[in-house]
């Protein structure tokens, strides 16, 4: 389809659908996710795409402002707007047990992270049957949003047993580092993975929109002697990861 017929207003504009700016965004959007925009291809210069929307400057303006600021397109001085190089998705195998910081440092990302908070607290009653804990133990809790290369990646909310985790404030990277230092790091783990919209507050953190597809982890991991010492829910973006598992043939 050519760029004239697909931004032809009576192919996608619709009085009954909010705001003309949104309209477009999403048009734009749609046309990337569907390869009628494909990376790095050029697009018109705004004034071409309001004669071809019908729209006025200022409305498409304010649509490709909403798209630079979300990183799906980029402007370059005198050259005009492009669609944004498609990022590489990550393969995470679901066979070994490692931390984000450790994943990405292998792809040789570098990793940064952002706290969303951290501190000692009573033990919901799903992290006291996680960690075999009881109402009168505390746990510690760190929550982050992982990035790499800059990138929203992923949610991370973690719970741990305050003697195996007393300080909070002691994870600056990586938390199986800090595990690891004081002889606690796990050996093996359960994951629970299943698919899920993202709600606004976790779309907001992962930069998509909200009701984009993602993936839900929960993991209880364990040390050597069966106890269970990490109870970690993430949320990871849909577009973002493909996780591979090698499955081998049951002996008979």
């Amino acid at each position: 389809m050519s760029i004239t017929a697909f931004l032809n207003p009576e192919h996608w504009m619709q009085d009954s659908s909010g705001l003309l700016y949104v309209q477009l965004r999403k048009r734009i959007e749609e046309g990337i996710a569907t390869g009628v925009l494909t990376p790095d291809s050029p697009l018109p210069p705004e004034r071409e795409i309001a004669a071809l929307a019908g729209l006025s400057r200022v409305t498409v303006r304010k649509a490709m402002q909403e798209l630079v600021d979300k990183g799906v397109i980029v402007q370059r001085q005198g050259a005009g707007s492009f669609v944004a190089a498609a990022k590489p998705r990550v393969e995470q195998s679901l066979s070994r047990l490692t931390s984000f910081t450790e994943d990405m440092e292998r792809r040789g990302l570098t990793t940064t992270a952002r706290w969303l908070h951290r501190g000692i607290f009573m033990p919901s009653p799903e992290e006291g049957v996680a960690l075999a804990l009881s109402m009168s133990d505390s746990v510690a809790r760190i929550a982050r949003l992982r990035l790499a290369e800059g990138r929203p990646m992923a949610i991370e909310r973690a719970s741990l047993p305050t003697d195996i985790l007393p300080n909070p404030l002691a994870v600056e990277t990586s938390l199986y580092e800090v595990m690891e230092a004081s002889g606690n790091r796990p050996v093996r783990a359960l994951q629970k993975i299943s698919a899920v919209n993202l709600n606004e507050k976790d779309a907001g953190l992962l930069g998509v929109e909200p009701g984009a597809a993602g993936l839900r982890i929960e993991r209880t991991s364990y040390l050597t002697s069966g106890r269970a010492v990490e109870f970690t829910r993430s949320i990871y973006r849909g577009d973002a990861y493909d996780f591979v598992a090698e499955l081998r043939l049951a002996s008979s």
